[in-house]
């Protein structure tokens, strides 16, 4: 399987939990050891060999796009939303500039290290376009930095997924990083506003949504407390970490 050369970046969020660090700016442009984390996720893209990176954008959008004028690899598309249309809804209306190829959806308010492997071109080797809709790079909860929820997956030996239960405490969070067909988010879908977990949770139904486990360090940054935990945790070691 080719690895996908398309990408979608999901940044049009309004970071209230991030307050007051967002009052400013919009939460992709806060800096991670010295670097916007939106361009985290870009350089990873095009370190995977991503050519086109599609960005939504809506609170401070104009920011978003002024920081982005001068990068050419991996060329950009912004994707504006006058209304905020969540996930799914994003990806949908970004669907002329992403073509009918598998892409990258990946999230700009996560921070990964890469393990033995580059994450993303081991997300691609790991894609079944015959099997699968979507491959989610999922985190084990108890490794996870930043995240104190109750999980959101289980996963069997071949990878399937099963949302966990409403009571239920599940061994994996969603790490924000997916290849996923774009045709799905087309496919009687709402216009506007909706969350992946419609995709998802179909392609659950149809025994065609699987995970893959990240095997590198990964940091959920969505509070300043958060944020303030991955800055110490990655000044402890060699910064130049977070580049490989």
């Amino acid at each position: 399987m080719k690895a996908p050369e398309k990408a979608m970046v999901m940044a049009a969020g309004l970071g209230l939990r991030m307050r007051p660090l967002t009052l400013e700016r919009p939460k992709p442009l806060i800096p991670v050891i010295g670097k916007p984390m939106l361009d985290h996720a870009l350089d990873r893209l095009e370190e995977a060999g991503v050519q086109t990176a599609v960005v939504n954008a809506h609170y401070k959008g104009e920011m978003i796009a002024d920081h982005l004028k001068a990068r050419t690899r991996p060329a950009i598309a912004l994707s504006p939303e006058d209304t905020l249309l969540e996930t799914g809804g994003g990806v949908k209306k970004a669907l002329p500039l992403l073509g009918s190829s598998p892409i990258y959806v990946v999230n700009a308010d996560i921070l990964w290290l890469n393990g033995p492997s580059p994450t993303l071109a081991r997300l691609a080797r790991h894609w079944d376009p015959e099997a699968m809709d979507a491959l989610l790079l999922l985190m084990a909860t108890t490794k996870s930095v930043g995240y104190e929820g109750r999980g959101d997956y289980h996963m069997d030996p071949v990878g399937r997924l099963v949302r966990r239960g409403e009571m239920e405490i599940a061994p994996f969070v969603f790490a924000g990083v997916q290849i996923v067909k774009p045709e799905l988010f087309a496919q009687n879908t709402p216009d506007g506003a909706f969350s992946t977990n419609l995709i998802w949770d179909r392609a659950q139904e149809a025994g065609r949504l699987y995970g893959l486990a990240h095997d590198g360090l990964w940091f959920h940054i969505g509070t300043p407390a958060a944020l303030q935990e991955s800055e110490d945790l990655l000044s402890m070691s060699d910064v130049s970490v977070v580049t490989t």
